[in-house]
C-alpha cells in the first residue's frame, strides 16, 4: 500500500480522480454499490471490459481501499468483490458526476446521447429487471464510450 500511496498527488482533488480513474473503474463500483459480486458476474454486467483489465481494474481499487475480494477455499475456488466502507462513501459522488454530465451534455445539446443515471435509492425500489431497463450507460457501453444504436 506504501508504493500506491507514493505515486498518489497530494492535491486532495486530485487525488480523489486519480483514486477512480480508469474507464471501467466507476462502472465496476457502481455495481458493487448492491453487494458482493464474483468475477464472472461483473464481466456479465460489463461485457466490453476484457478480462485482463477487469481485473486489473479491480486490483487498483482493492489497492486504493475501495473494493475489498474474499476468497472462499472451496472446489472450485470462489472469490467475491465489494466496496469497503471507503468505495461506498463514493456513491454520492458518483452520482453528482451523472447529474453533472446530464447537464454538460444539455449544454451542449447531446441529452439525446445519454442514458438515465440511477441513484442507488431509486434502484433498492425498483426490481432488478426494471434497473437492468434503465442501465444502458453502466451494461451496454461500446469501447468507444458511446451507447449502441437502438
Amino acid at each position: 500500500m506504501a508504493d500506491v500511496m507514493k505515486r498518489l498527488p497530494a492535491l486532495p482533488a486530485e487525488r480523489a480522480l486519480k483514486v477512480i480513474s480508469g474507464r471501467w473503474k466507476a462502472i465496476l463500483l457502481y455495481h458493487l454499490f448492491d453487494g458482493p459480486k464474483r468475477l464472472s458476474e461483473l464481466k456479465r454486467l460489463v461485457p466490453d471490459v476484457s478480462q485482463k483489465v477487469l481485473i486489473q481494474q479491480l486490483r487498483e481499487l482493492e489497492e486504493h481501499g475501495l473494493v475489498s475480494r474474499e476468497i472462499f477455499r472451496q472446489v472450485p475456488p470462489r472469490v467475491d468483490y465489494s466496496a469497503t466502507t471507503l468505495g461506498l462513501s463514493l456513491e454520492p459522488v458518483l452520482h453528482a458526476l451523472c447529474e453533472w454530465g446530464q447537464r454538460h451534455a444539455a449544454e451542449l445539446n447531446e441529452l439525446d446521447e445519454l442514458a438515465t443515471c440511477i441513484t442507488q435509492s431509486s434502484s433498492r425500489r425498483m426490481p432488478q429487471h426494471a434497473v437492468d431497463q434503465n442501465l444502458p450507460s453502466m451494461r451496454r457501453i461500446d469501447r468507444k464510450g458511446s451507447l449502441p444504436a437502438g
